[in-house]
């Protein structure tokens, strides 16, 4: 059973784009760039992987969607392309993204065309501004890209360089980001629990025990997730630290996975922090409705006992961050994710 697989000719024309579906027979690690249509697409021995995308209805460039090494997709639809029976909350989670909740008083995190005319100005945007280069390889492709944090007022606070290398194992894809962030004005993070590398998954790996409810975020505007059919909805968090399923919320760990299956398909995503970002090890900001994030730069959000952290850089200072995705077409072990993690950590020493 792949009831989640692309359907077909046509939804693969439609995700990869012109020049990479032209390209679909070529092998390995694939990059293409199509900037006239707002995308790089990425594929693996001429199958869809995922695309990085800067359309002009969201608010930030976004990884979207991604695919496992089976041809299914662990992504949520909604924005970009409704699938049936999806929730259709938060229209500001589309796909794998980096951005904050309260930069100097900014939104970056909620911002999307639902905010009212009268907000705007409380929000940030992130804007594509170059692609510095792509690479395909037969084991690995690489994507450099630069953006700008612009707020609502349209003062530019800071310039992001982000390098992506996209790999393949057996029965793994993963993505590695490392993301430079550098201010151009004093930049404050303040302690929010909207960040910083986000994804939104598909309903089969949503919690079955998700009930829904209000959801606020730091400035008070509440969500509200609705109690949405959860039969189907097989996901189920697990940290470093043993924690597991809704209980991961808030906690902090050098890994989080998030297992489910679709039919007979079992995939695992699996992020890993890294001990050289700021704020390591992170914050788990882990939804049962579908939200999974690592969040290094909220504290005391996520534990009262704790003094907010209040990550800052002075005008010209930067900040590196550093990511693994990994998305695997079987189950874990927790001992499996802790010697990736420690490989992932002497890579990017």
């Amino acid at each position: 059973m792949r009831n989640a697989v692309w359907p077909g000719v046509l939804m693969a024309a439609m995700m990869l784009g012109t020049q990479a579906y032209a390209a679909a027979g070529a092998g390995g690690v694939q990059v293409v760039a199509d900037e006239a249509n707002r995308r790089v697409d990425v594929t693996i021995d001429g199958k869809p992987f995922t695309s990085y995308i800067w359309p002009t209805s969201l608010k930030k460039p976004v990884l979207y969607p991604l695919v496992d090494d089976e041809g299914v997709t662990v992504t949520r639809g909604f924005p970009l392309m409704p699938q049936p029976g999806e929730r259709v909350d938060h229209p500001h989670h589309a796909g794998l993204w980096f951005n904050y909740g309260n930069v100097n008083g900014f939104d970056f995190w909620n911002n999307s065309d639902a905010i009212k005319e009268e907000n705007r100005n409380k929000m940030g945007t992130i804007l594509e501004t170059k692609i510095v280069s792509t690479r395909s390889g037969p084991m690995r492709g690489e994507l450099v890209v630069d953006s700008v944090w612009v707020t609502g007022t349209g003062q530019k606070i800071l310039d992001e360089t982000t390098h992506y290398v996209f790999a393949t194992r057996a029965g793994e894809r993963v993505i590695d980001q490392v993301i430079t962030l550098k201010a151009l004005d004093r930049a404050v993070f303040h302690d929010d629990k909207e960040g910083l590398l986000g994804m939104r998954v598909a309903k089969w790996l949503e919690s079955p025990t998700e009930k829904g409810g209000v959801f606020m975020d730091a400035s008070g505007r509440p969500t509200k997730v609705a109690a949405a059919d959860t039969s189907g909805a097989t996901g189920v968090y697990l940290t470093s630290e043993g924690v597991k399923g809704d209980a991961v919320w808030g906690t902090r760990g050098r890994w989080c996975t998030l297992t489910g299956h679709t039919g007979e398909h079992t995939a695992t995503i699996a992020i890993f922090d890294h001990p050289k970002n700021p704020g390591y090890p992170t914050y788990w900001h882990a939804r049962g409705y579908g939200l999974f994030a690592a969040n290094p730069l909220g504290r005391s959000i996520f534990d009262p006992k704790e003094t907010a952290f209040n990550f800052t850089l002075e005008k010209g200072q930067t900040a590196t961050f550093r990511y693994r995705v990994a998305i695997l077409s079987h189950s874990v072990t927790a001992a499996e994710m802790d010697k990736d993690a420690a490989a992932f950590a002497g890579e990017m020493e």
